[in-house]
């Protein structure tokens, strides 16, 4: 018997949200290792070299995707462009799945981030049927919270300190957000 392992494809209008590849490292190490990227995120490193690419690969390949999804997001016309996925429905989210997303640079303004979290959402209400998600941005990161504003996602009120990698580690208030199909 052989079994086949079947990676979720997600594709939107101009974006395909698909697992990732070795071959991706060079690019995601590329994009990734922008203090402006990564320090928006709360568990990418800075710097971020290949090897981290190639673990964080690693990783996402051994994904149980009935708990954990972690895709690239690739353009048609540019490969790879920055990645997306959801921590599952763990007792530190009340069973809830948490989102998080980075784009590179040279793509942001373009709405590919909006565009991806909008596909992301509609496969994790339709695969793993959740109706509600969480997410959360750094403070002094706006334009991620009219991201997440333009994909649906409410203001809780509630801001909570969380760490930052690629800030040595330290706790950054963070505007807590819900999505609710």
């Amino acid at each position: 018997m052989c079994a086949v392992e079947i990676t979720p494809v997600v594709s939107t209008e101009r974006l395909i949200l698909r697992g990732p590849v070795i071959t991706d490292a060079p690019a995601i190490a590329g994009l990734v290792n922008d203090r402006n990227v990564s320090g928006m995120t709360g568990m990418i490193p800075h710097p971020y070299g290949l090897s981290d690419a190639e673990a964080w690969i690693s990783r996402a390949q051994a994904n149980d995707w009935d708990r954990d999804a972690n895709w690239v997001i690739e353009h048609q016309n540019f490969g790879v462009v920055g990645g997306i996925g959801f921590k599952g429905a763990g007792a530190q989210n009340n069973g809830r799945p948490e989102i998080g997303y980075w784009l590179g640079r040279p793509f942001w303004n373009r709405g590919y981030a909006t565009e991806a979290v909008r596909g992301a959402l509609k496969w994790v209400k339709r695969d793993w049927r959740k109706n509600v998600v969480v997410a959360g941005h750094f403070a002094d990161n706006p334009a991620s919270g009219q991201v997440l504003c333009k994909a649906g996602f409410l203001y809780t009120g509630d801001v909570e300190l969380r760490p930052s990698a690629a800030r040595g580690g330290a706790e950054v208030p963070t505007r807590m957000m819900v999505w609710l199909a």
